[in-house]
């Protein structure tokens, strides 16, 4: 094969609309553009909200007043730092408070609420002191003797 013997597919091109030459050709007089209106016109172009005549849905809809209108607050679930149990077991101490989790490295000094999570087991009493508790393991820390104190957020 050649670069002079390449075509592209058979049915792939369609030759371009010739328009102006002609009642003969089909495209001629109005070029296909029918009969008057704004599109019949040179240089008629038509803005996105335009429905032909009708009222816009931009003017059908009624304006928004009050709280919807503009910027306005919306509830965001609060984040807390996830504490395994077993990741208190290892740590030195029976009072355990975010002060002790922070030089521990188990949170970032940044954190600002945390939950202690049931997974692992307890083998001493402990006092935590933290924002939120898991039901399963605040059985935990209750049955090895521990309490739990729960931190306003």
């Amino acid at each position: 094969m050649r670069l002079n013997e390449l075509s592209p597919a058979p049915g792939s091109t369609k030759s371009r609309k010739r328009v102006g030459r002609g009642i003969g050709s089909g495209l001629g007089k109005t070029s296909g553009r029918g009969h008057k209106g704004a599109n019949a016109r040179s240089g008629a172009k038509r803005n996105a909200g335009y429905e032909g005549g009708q009222m816009p849905i931009q003017r059908r809809l009624p304006r928004l007043k009050g709280e919807a209108r503009g910027r306005h607050t919306v509830a965001r679930p609060k984040n807390y730092a996830p504490i395994n149990l077993s990741d208190l077991a290892g740590m030195e101490g029976d009072n355990i408070g975010l002060d002790e989790l922070r030089a521990a490295g188990l949170i970032r000094k940044k954190a600002s609420l945390v939950k202690v999570l049931g997974s692992g087991d307890l083998d001493r009493a402990l006092t935590v002191k933290v924002h939120a508790v898991s039901g399963s393991a605040r059985e935990k820390i209750e049955a090895a003797g521990g309490s739990v104190e729960i931190l306003e957020s």
